[in-house]
């Protein structure tokens, strides 16, 4: 039986694997609908690099709704002030997604410009939307979340869905759907041919040079700029849940202490670069397959550098340090978390399993004489 201090860990390790499993498997088809409109010029177009993802899409959701869920049965804390804290923003994302399912089931049912462009229009909001969001919701973490919690654990959130958009958090934005657009246009190169396949390929390099130079600025912004958080007082990892346990301190280049502490983790943002980088190098070489997933060694590096800049911190305070939720004291139970891990450990492979046969099964390109030959069938 594992103990209460290592499964705090490893659940730690299980969200943030569901948030690259969203980020490479919802990410792609996202950035798909928000390449829509400047790959495809035409109506046939279009509806081919919609059917690139049409078969997948709602099975990729399944990614989304799992990390949210593991969120709040593992970190119950986390789940309420987050979503307490950004509830606008959430919304917003919530508002963006219903655009998702309604585009790729109407838009190709009445055979009518209008109709289908509102539509297509629809799709890209959907993709653009929630990867903006998500980022502009880290850059706010990286920088502190103006919330506390009185004596009972009731947070109070003391800031505004205005002033989540300041400059740190749109440029972690910027470079989230900018990572997000880049995975979706590898994925489009690989299942296109022809002029989609180029064009895809032309936004692949223009995206991959903006998260290139976004992630460096931000990285430097955020080593010079912005302060991290630091646990002042006697940490106990196995102790039970308590976020008002110990005293926090804000540190110029906190966020850099792990690094020096373990240096393997800088191979998390190396691991960025190159996954980037070896995917726009594949990708020109016509390796399109091989860059897809050059592209998700890239998405990791990413979400892996935030996290452990970060760790233990999930979500710190700006206003009250004190208050701030970290592995240690914003998870559930030591028995559900036991419960939840054997529940993962059956059920993860199966959907990693139903999603590897899936994708097997629906391969190959996709082109417009499919799309005539499906007219009625196909998205």
């Amino acid at each position: 039986m594992l103990d209460y201090a290592s499964l705090k860990v490893i659940w730690w390790l299980l969200v943030g694997v569901l948030l690259l499993g969203f980020a490479i498997m919802d990410g792609h088809d996202m950035g798909v609908g928000t390449l829509l409109p400047f790959v495809g010029h035409n109506d046939t177009e279009r509806r081919v690099v919609i059917n690139t993802v049409g078969p997948h899409w709602d099975g990729n959701q399944v990614w989304f709704i799992t990390g949210g869920g593991a969120i709040f049965a593992a970190s119950p804390l986390v789940y309420a002030t987050a979503f307490s804290g950004f509830y606008w923003a959430m919304l917003l994302v919530l508002w963006a997604l219903f655009f998702r399912p309604v585009g790729f089931d109407y838009r190709s049912k009445i055979d009518n410009a209008t109709w289908r462009s509102v539509w297509h229009w629809g799709l890209f909001i959907g993709g653009t939307v929630p990867p903006l969001i998500f980022g502009v919701a880290f850059g706010n973490l990286l920088q502190g979340v103006p919330f506390h919690f009185d004596s009972n654990l009731v947070s109070t959130y003391e800031g505004s869905f205005w002033g989540l958009l300041n400059p740190f958090a749109l440029l972690c934005g910027v470079v989230s759907s900018a990572m997000i657009t880049f995975h979706g246009g590898v994925y489009l190169a690989h299942r296109t041919e022809g002029v989609i396949q180029q064009r895809a390929q032309h936004w692949v390099m223009l995206m991959g040079l903006l998260v290139l130079a976004g992630f460096s600025l931000a990285g430097l912004w955020l080593a010079l700029g912005i302060d991290g958080y630091v646990i002042s007082s006697t940490v106990r990892p196995e102790a039970l849940p308590d976020p008002l346990a110990k005293t926090v301190s804000r540190v110029a280049g906190a966020w850099l202490g792990n690094y020096q502490r373990w240096p393997l983790t800088m191979l998390l943002p190396l691991t960025a670069y190159l996954g980037f980088v070896a995917a726009m190098l594949l990708l020109r070489a016509g390796h399109s397959f091989a860059a897809f997933w050059a592209s998700g060694l890239g998405l990791a590096g990413v979400i892996g550098t935030a996290g452990i800049s970060m760790f233990p911190f999930i979500m710190p305070s700006s206003s009250n340090p004190a208050s701030s939720l970290t592995v240690w004291d914003s998870v559930s139970s030591q028995l559900t978390l036991q419960l939840m891990l054997v529940a993962t450990l059956i059920f993860m492979p199966l959907i990693i399993l139903y999603t590897r046969w899936a994708y097997r099964v629906m391969r190959g390109k996709v082109t417009a004489a499919y799309v005539r030959e499906n007219n009625h069938s196909a998205y």
